[in-house]
């Protein structure tokens, strides 16, 4: 029982320390990541409740980015 009990509590520490913040992104490699989308001069970088937003330029126009918890860049309205 006890055996199983351990294994149990090995899996769940392997499936937490996937999801965990510790594997968010840097911001070097946020910037990154938004520049290899086609984004430039990223600015005001803030963690916010809906992801961390930034502030860019995308074909000549300012935009303001959200990059959500799974790594999605999307543009905000």
């Amino acid at each position: 029982m006890r055996t199983r009990t351990v294994l149990q509590a090995t899996i769940l520490l392997a499936i937490a320390s996937v999801w965990s913040p510790a594997h968010a992104l840097t911001q070097e490699e946020l910037v990154a990541k938004i520049q290899a989308a086609g984004y430039s001069q990223v600015s005001d970088i803030k963690s916010t409740a809906e992801g961390t937003t930034a502030k860019a330029m995308k074909n000549g126009k300012p935009v303001t980015l959200v990059v959500d918890s799974s790594g999605q860049i999307k543009e905000r309205n």
